[in-house]
C-alpha cells in the first residue's frame, strides 16, 4: 500500500523531511491551493500571488524528478477548500495505508493536523521539520533555567554549535555582537543597489489573474510583481545580496530612507521562511564572502545573528509558550487600530512611507516595522490581537510562528518581558536620526508640544507616564523616568492631554 505525502505551502524544499521516506514506485504528494489556509487572515495581495506561484513551480520541479504529485489549484470545481478536505477526497481516491506530513509551522494548523489519525482511521506521521538548526527539544532545554529569555545568550550558544565566525570558543573579532558598529544614519547621496527582479512567467501570470479575480477585498497591490518562485531564483536573490547590499548592510541596516524601501536588506525572509532557501546556505554564503573579504564583519554578524540568533530564537519561544503567548496583552491595551494602517492616509510621513511600501510590495525593513510602525502602535495603545493580525496581513514572509513573537514580545511588550528587556518605545529622536522622513514631515520633530509638535514625542512620555507602575521597577527604564520627574506640572499635564486628544481623533478617523 501507499503514503499520502501532504506537503504545506511554507515546506517547498525538496529536501523536506516528508519526502525522506518517499517511495516513488507507490507513494503521492499531494499539494492543494485552499481558501481556508488564504483567508484566515486575509493575506497581501502579492503574498498570495507569491506562495501559489511558488507552490505550482514546486510542483512542476518535484515531478520532473519523477514524484507523483496530487495538485489542486484555488478555482477547481472539486475543491473543498481545507486541508482536511483535501486530504479526506484524495484518501478516497486510493488504498493508502498512511498520511506523512513534516510538522506545519502554526500552531493551530499542527493541532488540525493531530486531529486526522482520529478522523481518518490511519496513522498520521508528522515528521520534525529540521530545516531549522534548532529543535524543540533543545530549545526547551536551553530555557528551562533561565528567568529570562535573551536572545544574545541563545545566538552565542548557536554560534559555538555550528561553529560560525569562531575562533575555537571565542568569536572571531573577539565580540559576539557588531551592532553598535551597525547603527549610522543614512548619509547624504546614498547610493542603494536596486533589488533583483523577475519578469513572471506563464505560471505567475495566471496566478496573478486568479488572485485579481478572488482576492478582490484583500490588503495590497498584486501589480509589478517581481518576486522569485523558484529556488534557482531565489539563489540569484541570495548571491546578489552577497555581491551587492551584504558589504553596506551591517553600517546602514537600521537606516531608513523615503522612497527607498529595500536598502541593503536582503529581502530572502520570504523564500527562507516558504522553503526556497534553507537557513544554512545563506549563513555559509555570508561566512565566504567574509573569509574572501568580500564583505566586513560587522555586517556578515549582523546578517548572520538575523538567522542564527533571532530567526532561530522566536520560533523556539513560539513553540515553547503558545497557545497563551497568543493571547498576551501585559499593558491591556484595547484601541483599536487606526485606518491609516490600511490606506497610508496620514500626515506623519515616516508612517505614510512604511504603510505604502507595505501597500505595494508587502515588505518593509525590520527598522520600518518595530520603530515606526510598531512603536507608534505601541505608543497609542492598540490590542495586541489587532496588531499582530495586521503584521501578519500584510507581509510576504510573516507566518504566525515568526510574526507573533516579533509583535508581542519585541515591538509591544505584551509578554511583559519574557523577549524583551525593556519596551521598544521612543521618541521622535529615533527615527529622525536614522532617516530623512522628517525632512518632508508635516510635524515638527523638534517640537515636543503643540499642534505642529511631532505626535511620537508627547506619546512617548504618555506611553511612560501611563505605565509607570508596570514599568517603574525596570532598571533600563530610570533614566527616561528621572527626565519625566523633572519634569513641570503643567508639562505633564500637557503631554497628557495632547495625547487623549490625539488618540481620539485618529481613532475617530478610524
Amino acid at each position: 500500500m501507499s503514503k499520502l505525502h501532504l506537503i504545506l505551502g511554507d515546506q517547498l524544499s525538496t529536501s523536506i523531511s516528508s519526502l525522506k521516506a518517499f517511495d516513488v514506485q507507490k507513494d503521492t504528494i499531494l499539494m492543494c491551493e485552499v481558501w481556508e489556509e488564504a483567508t484566515h487572515v486575509k493575506h497581501h495581495k502579492k503574498k498570495i500571488a507569491f506562495l501559489f506561484s511558488a507552490m505550482r513551480h514546486f510542483s512542476e520541479t518535484l515531478q520532473k524528478k519523477g514524484y507523483k504529485v496530487h495538485y489542486t489549484v484555488f478555482n477547481a470545481k472539486h475543491n473543498t477548500g481545507s486541508f482536511t478536505g483535501e486530504v479526506a477526497r484524495h484518501l478516497q481516491t486510493g488504498h493508502y495505508e498512511a498520511v506523512v506530513v513534516t510538522e506545519p509551522s502554526e500552531y493551530r494548523v499542527l493541532k488540525m493536523v493531530q486531529s486526522w489519525q482520529s478522523s481518518f482511521k490511519l496513522p498520521v506521521h508528522i515528521c520534525p521539520d529540521d530545516r531549522f538548526l534548532c529543535n524543540h527539544e533543545t530549545f526547551a532545554h536551553w530555557a528551562q533555567s533561565r528567568k529570562q529569555l535573551r536572545m544574545e545568550f541563545f545566538y552565542r550558544e548557536m554560534r559555538k554549535a555550528y561553529g560560525i565566525l569562531m575562533c575555537g570558543d571565542q568569536p572571531i573579532g573577539g565580540k559576539w555582537n557588531f551592532d553598535s558598529e551597525n547603527r549610522k544614519p543614512p548619509k547624504e547621496g546614498l547610493e542603494v543597489p536596486k533589488p533583483m527582479k523577475f519578469k513572471s512567467d506563464d505560471i505567475t501570470l495566471q496566478v496573478i489573474k486568479l488572485v485579481k479575480k478572488e482576492f478582490t477585498d484583500h490588503f495590497g497591490q498584486v501589480d509589478h510583481f517581481h518576486f522569485a518562485v523558484t529556488r534557482q531564483q531565489a539563489v540569484k536573490v541570495l548571491k546578489h545580496f552577497i555581491t551587492h547590499r551584504l558589504p553596506q548592510f551591517g553600517d546602514y541596516q537600521d537606516a531608513m530612507v523615503a522612497d527607498e524601501p529595500w536598502m541593503f536588506h536582503a529581502h530572502i525572509g520570504l523564500y527562507l521562511n516558504c522553503g526556497l532557501l534553507l537557513p544554512l546556505e545563506c549563513i555559509e554564503a555570508a561566512v565566504e564572502a567574509y573569509q574572501q573579504k568580500l564583505a566586513p564583519l560587522n555586517a556578515v554578524e549582523g546578517f548572520i545573528r538575523q538567522i542564527l540568533g533571532w530567526r532561530e530564537f522566536v520560533r523556539g519561544l513560539y513553540w515553547l509558550k503558545m497557545p497563551q503567548y497568543s493571547k498576551e496583552n501585559y499593558f491591556e491595551a484595547k484601541h483599536r487600530l487606526p485606518a491609516l494602517y490600511w490606506n497610508a492616509e496620514t500626515s506623519m510621513n515616516c508612517l505614510h512611507q512604511c504603510v505604502q511600501a507595505t501597500q505595494e510590495h508587502a515588505y518593509a525593513h525590520h527598522i520600518q516595522r518595530l520603530m515606526v510602525l510598531g512603536n507608534f502602535a505601541l505608543l497609542i495603545g492598540v490590542d495586541p490581537k489587532e496588531v499582530n493580525n495586521w503584521f501578519w496581513v500584510v507581509y510576504a514572509d510573516a507566518y504566525e510562528w515568526v510574526e507573533l513573537p516579533n509583535v508581542t514580545g519585541m515591538a509591544l511588550f505584551a509578554d511583559g518581558g519574557l523577549l524583551a528587556s525593556k519596551p521598544y518605545a521612543s521618541s521622535g529622536s529615533y527615527i529622525h536620526k536614522m532617516s530623512n522622513y522628517c525632512e518632508s514631515c508635516h510635524y515638527k520633530v523638534q517640537q515636543k508640544q503643540g499642534e505642529r509638535a511631532c505626535p511620537f514625542n508627547y506619546l512617548y512620555w504618555n506611553f511612560l507616564a501611563s505605565n509607570r507602575k508596570k514599568l517603574k521597577n525596570n532598571p533600563r527604564m530610570s533614566m527616561m523616568y528621572g527626565t519625566y520627574d523633572r519634569m513641570k506640572p503643567e508639562a505633564k499635564k500637557q503631554i497628557q492631554q495632547q495625547s487623549e486628544h490625539f488618540i481620539k481623533m485618529i481613532h475617530q478617523a478610524t
